[in-house]
């Protein structure tokens, strides 16, 4: 199996749980934050949803944040349009990578702004460490939100309250 053939085997499983964490977001509660400082829940959700989205960047050589100004976070105004996006994402994430070998997938990737080079690393690792674990991350913080809002909290690694294993 290629690295990139792991990558999308990982990710494809790592879906399966994000897909259930997004389905718990009560859609009447989107403009709920924990603190000022952090992401409205509809923020968050919308982060989750379309992180997978940015594997297009990782087949190139790199990207630079400078060349980013018109990007838009996404938006959602229901539970329905956080899924589709979600499931559109996923829809289109092994197709970039389909085809790429090992040498493509260790060669170096390059985050910029401008001439200020961010971080640089394999491509594997880089995409691992910014699609996966930036996702799971964020996931985790989704599972805060949902705990504090008294929304049933569902299983992913393991049980939970609401959701035990046993």
């Amino acid at each position: 199996m290629t690295l990139a053939e792991h990558l999308i085997a990982d990710f494809t499983a790592e879906a399966a749980n994000t897909r259930k964490l997004l389905e718990a977001v009560p859609e009447d509660r989107l403009d709920w934050k924990p603190h000022p400082k952090s992401f409205s829940l509809g923020q968050l959700a919308g982060h989750i949803a379309e992180t997978p989205t940015w594997v297009g960047a990782f087949v190139e050589d790199g990207m630079d944040f400078e060349q980013l100004a018109d990007y838009q976070p996404l938006v959602v105004g229901s539970r329905a349009e956080l899924m589709k996006a979600f499931e559109d994402a996923i829809a289109g994430f092994a197709a970039p990578l389909q085809g790429k070998d090992d040498a493509f997938m260790t060669g170096t990737w390059t985050m910029r702004k401008g001439e200020q080079v961010l971080m640089a690393g394999p491509r594997a690792k880089v995409m691992r460490e910014i699609m996966l674990h930036h996702l799971i991350h964020h996931r985790g913080q989704l599972t805060v939100y949902l705990r504090q809002l008294d929304v049933a909290v569902p299983a992913t690694y393991g049980g939970t309250a609401d959701e035990p294993m046993f």
